[in-house]
């Protein structure tokens, strides 16, 4: 197992996620965190939806985004679901019809 702390909160284990970055402790990527974020979820409200978390961990996670986009962009994009099995109530939801 190969572990190697990115920040405060922010690590990289070989195991876990393929390397990718996740919350301390957890398997809570950080691209998740990113996600609820980028779909206009405060913070704050990001441990409504992931309640293990604390506000600590959420800033984190969003500061090691920002100052690695290009690297968690890039597992957005290989992770996302392709539109054509979104299902129409999901995208109605977030108004991408």
């Amino acid at each position: 197992m190969v572990a190697e702390a990115r920040s405060r909160y922010v690590m990289r284990n070989s195991e876990i996620l393929s390397g990718e970055p996740v919350i301390t402790g957890t398997r809570t990527s950080v691209r998740a965190i990113v996600g609820l974020w980028r779909l206009g979820v405060m913070p704050e409200a990001i441990l409504n939806h992931l309640p293990h978390l604390t506000l600590a961990q959420v800033f984190d996670a969003l500061s090691f985004y920002l100052d690695h986009q290009a690297e968690i962009d890039e597992y957005i994009e290989r992770n996302q679901v392709p539109d054509e099995l979104v299902h129409p109530s999901v995208r109605d939801a977030l108004g991408a019809s």
